[in-house]
């Protein structure tokens, strides 16, 4: 059997990667909210009323309850669960587009995969997702009277309500260059880690063990938050101000870098970077540690009928 029969044999089929991702975003959602939770009370902090992530963590839980922590946490879960769906899902069809005669993806075709995937993803479900959940997670207080959205659903239909449609999709355009370019370097850096440290080609049968993969996943997810952090930010701006009444203080993704730049430096455009970093990479790992081993599981079984 030659390579290009062997490497064709051995590819994953995308509703697999999809199953993979759904799975590992549960996981990640549920052990992570609190650090998101914080990150958006950081990006969203003009005053400077917390002086960090521990105090901001610790005042909200003091003033607001610990549940205050896990605010937003179905519209997460579920934002997470569809978007690794799609993401990985998208990405082995992508990849696959890309490949050559020879069944061999060139690291440019990787690299497009993964900017199609982060695209996608924006668009159909992490902007109106987002949307909702830092509407809820900039509440302050637990007491539903006092709370302008109810929940999500409330939220959602408030805000189409009050703002239209299209008010769930405040924020597209950085959500869209953010994404894209994170899940480009991600997609990348995972198969590099993958080759570099283990050894470990997709396709070759080879299971990594938990950890393995959480290493891997872990360095893959930090390239992506020091370089888009000017995009998370502003799209936080963006979705977090309201369309109903007043002037908009945000017109758009260049004039909101413009004046944030403007107002409170350059720093503020990394406003958040830290919790970004204590939560992306190791949600990456969480969710690589899940998703190699469900993959993984095909692969044996995969590999056990298959004819030599």
């Amino acid at each position: 059997m030659n390579e290009s029969e062997n490497n064709s044999k051995k590819s994953i089929p995308p509703y697999m990667k999809a199953v993979s991702g759904s799975l590992g975003g549960i996981v990640e959602a549920s052990c992570l909210q609190p650090i998101d939770v914080i990150k958006t009370r950081l990006q969203l902090d003009r005053t400077g009323n917390y002086k960090g992530i521990v105090h901001c963590g610790s005042t909200v839980a003091r003033t607001e309850g610990v549940r205050a922590l896990w605010k937003g946490l179905t519209p997460f879960a579920t934002h997470l669960t569809l978007k690794y769906a799609l993401r990985m899902g998208s990405n082995a069809v992508f990849q696959a587009a890309f490949k050559d005669e020879n069944g061999q993806l060139s690291n440019r075709g990787r690299l497009l995969s993964g900017f199609g995937a982060g695209v996608l993803e924006a668009l159909v479900i992490v902007t109106p997702f987002e949307v909702v959940k830092i509407r809820l997670q900039q509440q302050k207080g637990l007491s539903p009277d006092l709370l302008k959205y109810k929940g999500p659903i409330h939220c959602a239909r408030m805000i189409t309500r009050e703002e239209g449609l299209l008010g769930l999709w405040a924020g597209a355009a950085p959500t869209v260059m953010r994404n894209g370019t994170n899940q480009a370097a991600m997609f990348t850096a995972k198969n590099a880690f993958d080759v570099l440290l283990w050894k470990k080609h997709e396709g070759d049968g080879k299971v990594l063990q938990p950890w393995q993969s959480m290493i891997s996943g872990f360095l893959a997810g930090t390239a992506g938050p020091v370089c888009t952090g000017p995009f998370d930010v502003v799209k936080t701006r963006l979705m977090a101000q309201s369309r109903h009444g007043g002037e908009l203080k945000y017109k758009g993704m260049v004039h909101a870098i413009r004046t944030i730049y403007a107002e409170e430096g350059l720093l503020a455009l990394w406003k958040g970077l830290l919790p970004r970093l204590m939560r992306i990479p190791p949600g990456q790992a969480i969710m690589w540690a899940v998703a190699d081993q469900v993959i993984g599981l095909y692969e044996r079984k995969y590999f056990h009928i298959a004819p030599l």
